[in-house]
């Protein structure tokens, strides 16, 4: 699936799990785990617990999403 095909939502950050999954949860509430883009781990953004990001939703598992962007606070 391309990067186009995802839906993006904000939420904050609540929770980091291991393995670099970070627990985001979104402003209806909603929580789902996600992981690091390639570009940000190439870049090497840290991304930490209360950060406002952006993440990608694919249409078939809202559950899981890849973290995109990290919003300057």
């Amino acid at each position: 699936m391309a990067k186009d095909d995802l839906a993006k939502v904000e939420g904050t950050v609540t929770d980091t799990r291991g393995g670099g999954v970070y627990i985001v949860t979104m402003e209806n509430g909603v929580t789902l785990s996600a992981k690091l883009s390639g570009k940000m781990k190439r870049f090497k953004i840290r991304v930490l617990v209360g950060d406002k990001v952006t993440v990608g939703v694919s249409p078939y598992d809202p559950t899981h999403g890849l973290i995109i962007h990290r919003q300057n606070v």
